[in-house]
């Protein structure tokens, strides 16, 4: 099913496809270095820029808050003053970091040392063709390729591409490099091969403001089919060999209308499908397996429903699948007569699956019912088999079922196969595979095994390594130790902590450095992955962790229930229970203590900071949400009203004060505060710039301390920060 990603304030990977690392590059090098004495010290006798104060007061509830720092804000970011002061903060981070600078480029070298840039990613068969990416040394973009399959066997676990001089010939379909050459910000999130793969329609975002355009080309010759259609989404998907169906957004950057556009008409001339009024929505677009049907899922962070459309029967639009309903949420996919339908409510809070027949939707019979201790998070078809993906216990799972034919009856399901991982903590993810074999693919990684791809036999059981990401410098994962913790919250939550340290350098008698990461939002699983990057941390005896505090999915859908609206302080509570538990059991202590998160994941290191600044030595907030009462009292702002079910409506005066009471820039006040890197791009739409801005302008005015506050925003960047797969590193 690989369910579509929903529009938050949150900019995570797409599945089925390996996901870059975007980060700004300035964090890895001073999270090191703020575990390092030399280098940073005498550079920050600079004196760092001065925000002018403009008082803009706003009244709620007869409660008075007055924001000096609003005049930063300006959506249209082209204000001489803003910019001019944005590019001082730059400065001024630029001049304390040329102490460390040869350090920074030593680390950089150290990072990009790793990587394999010459690589093809795994190939996935589509008709006749192997379609792959590349990488070239040097490039920091992929070339899109393919290659005919010679053989006429059937699909195995053990096909391998042929290549040298014997095999059919390597065709590079579309080099980014190329394209990305006119632009400072270049990146294409949506590549789709036409069922007669003769055509790819492309989304191509050259701002980083996540408003795209598209672009068709002819497969073999590289040659435009028609002028690009423009202000879309990355929803798009072929409805036939002739006809795209897309979504667009709305002022405030919802996706709100579905289209039908034919390939050489003009776009002011497409059908709209369907049209979401109410904007607490989003739409989505999913393409069955069986590539029968298009699924238009509606979806708020509460409820969602689902309709489809039948490629074969296009004149008949869209057709209701799941009903609006508030608190059922339902995502969908097909296989032969039947629509297999996942389904969760207040009841059934983990999610229960479904079958119903095409031809009578409202017949459904339960597939796998509800279990407590279970989450059902996502689903595959076949044609002869369905992969479940689950979370027990806080860890992801893989059961594998067989299907009676197509067209016989479908009951309760038995006897499914769990396919075993070796890591104590670990991440899997689903892969593109083939409806039409018996071959699952996915991903597997953990903390100290890299990224790796299988191709499962669910006829065999047997699974078969397709590629392992190549990790250069000597890297050998027998040198590392990954094990799972867990803290006690203040209300007796036991907490997990995913740790990865070196077993060579690490003492665990409280002198060891660590960096701990958290999120803990939108029902997101931060599950224990492998980066290369960590390492540059990890091989100089700092220790890393991850927090999976409620507010996230980890442990359950209760989990992200205990963690959001007006159980939102838990998440910030959680982790900083997470780092006493860490600092208790001498993994590090205070004074060697570096914590790290973005957007939301920001806005938990900007709430933390404030609750319990003495707890840490250095924070990272990237691209930070952390001016929450005003950005969610504004409906102008993208996001802003399909959020209210995740963070409240402060038009509402219980949520209104109990926002107000962890807003990141509402509670700074005049304490010492550890050292602090904040981030943003100027082009950001899931958290403008302005927020992470007022939030470092308003610490330099009221914190009593002499440590660092810098401030890096990146000019031609989004909330993803700079494009390119190489030269930005995340840990």
């Amino acid at each position: 099913m690989l369910r579509p990603i929903t529009v938050s304030r949150f900019s995570f990977s797409f599945a089925g496809r390996r996901p870059r690392l975007f980060s700004i590059s300035t964090s890895p090098s001073l999270s090191v270095a703020f575990f390092s004495s030399s280098g940073i010290s005498s550079a920050a006798m600079a004196t760092a820029p001065v925000t002018k104060k403009i008082p803009h007061v706003m009244e709620m509830f007869g409660d008075v808050r007055v924001d000096n720092y609003y005049w930063l804000r300006d959506d249209s970011r082209s204000n001489p003053e803003i910019l001019a002061h944005l590019k001082s903060e730059n400065e001024y981070t630029d001049l304390v970091m040329s102490g460390v600078k040869q350090f920074e480029e030593k680390l950089f070298a150290e990072m990009r040392g790793r990587i394999k840039e010459d690589d093809i990613s795994v190939p996935v068969q589509k008709g006749p063709y192997y379609y792959y990416e590349r990488t070239l040394e040097g490039k920091e973009y992929v070339q899109h390729c393919r290659r005919l399959i010679s053989s006429s066997a059937p699909p195995s676990v053990y096909d391998v591409m042929p290549t040298g001089p014997e095999a059919p010939a390597e065709h590079v379909i579309l080099d980014e490099n190329i394209k990305a050459q006119q632009h400072d910000f270049y990146s294409i999130r949506a590549f789709k091969v036409s069922p007669n793969n003769k055509l790819v329609a492309y989304a191509e975002d050259t701002k980083g403001d996540e408003i795209h355009n598209v672009y068709v080309i002819d497969i073999e010759s590289g040659a435009l089919i028609e002028k690009p259609l423009t202000g879309l989404t990355t929803y798009l998907e072929w409805a036939g060999n002739d006809t795209l169906i897309y979504i667009t957004m709305d002022e405030i950057l919802r996706p709100d209308k579905v289209w039908v556009h034919k390939l050489g008409s003009d776009q002011a001339n497409d059908s709209c499908l369907y049209h979401e009024k109410d904007d607490m929505f989003s739409l989505d677009l999913q393409l069955s397996e069986s590539k029968q049907y298009l699924f238009v899922g509606s979806e708020s962070k509460n409820t969602r429903f689902v309709f489809y459309l039948d490629i074969s029967k296009q004149e008949n639009g869209l057709m209701t699948l799941t009903s609006r309903t508030y608190g059922i949420d339902t995502s969908a996919s097909h296989r032969g007569n039947h629509f297999f339908i996942k389904r969760r409510s207040d009841e059934f809070f983990n999610s229960e699956l479904l079958a119903c027949p095409v031809d009578n939707v409202l017949e459904t019979t339960v597939l796998l019912p509800h279990r407590e201790s279970v989450k059902l998070q996502d689903f595959q078809l076949f044609n002869d088999h369905l992969a479940v993906y689950e979370r027990e216990n806080g860890l992801p799972k893989i059961t594998i079922y067989g299907l009676p034919p197509v067209g016989e009856a479908l009951g309760r399901l038995q006897g499914g196969r769990m396919i075993d991982f070796i890591d104590p903590v670990y991440s899997v993810e689903p892969e593109e595979s083939q409806y039409s074999s018996s071959i699952l693919r996915f991903s597997y990684s953990s903390l100290r095994t890299p990224y790796s791809v299988y191709d499962y036999d669910m006829n065999e059981g047997i699974s078969v390594l397709k590629k392992i990401e190549t990790v250069l410098g000597g890297f050998d994962s027998s040198n590392y130790v990954t094990d799972r913790k867990w803290a006690m919250a203040s209300d007796g939550t036991q907490v997990p902590i995913s740790i990865l340290y070196r077993k060579d350098l690490v003492k665990l008698d409280g002198s060891d450095p660590l960096m701990l990461y958290g999120y803990g939002s939108y029902e997101v699983c931060i599950d224990p992955s492998f980066k290369a990057s960590r390492l540059s941390l990890v091989d100089r005896g700092i220790i890393f962790a991850i927090a999976h505090i409620r507010g996230g999915g980890e442990m359950g859908r209760q989990w992200y229930e205990n963690g959001k609206l007006l159980k939102k302080k838990n998440t910030f509570t959680d982790f900083i229970s997470c780092a006493e538990y860490l600092v208790e059991n001498k993994y590090c202590s205070k004074e060697k203590l570096c914590i790290d998160g973005r957007s939301a994941g920001g806005l938990l290191m900007g709430a933390v900071l404030n609750m319990r600044p003495d707890l840490f030595k250095a924070a990272v907030a990237g691209v930070p949400f952390v001016d929450v009462v005003t950005t969610m009292l504004d409906p102008t702002i993208p996001l802003t009203t399909s959020e209210w079910e995740e963070w409240g409506d402060p038009r509402q005066e219980e949520f209104y004060y109990y926002m107000k009471s962890y807003s990141p820039v509402d509670n700074i006040k005049p304490q010492n505060y550890p050292n602090i890197l904040v981030t943003a791009g100027l082009n950001d739409t899931r958290v403008m710039y302005s927020e992470p801005a007022k939030f470092v302008a308003k610490l330099r005015d009221l914190k009593t301390d002499n440590n660092l506050l810098l401030f890096k925003c990146e000019l031609a960047a989004g909330h993803s920060s700079k494009s390119g797969s190489v030269g930005n590193f995340v840990f």
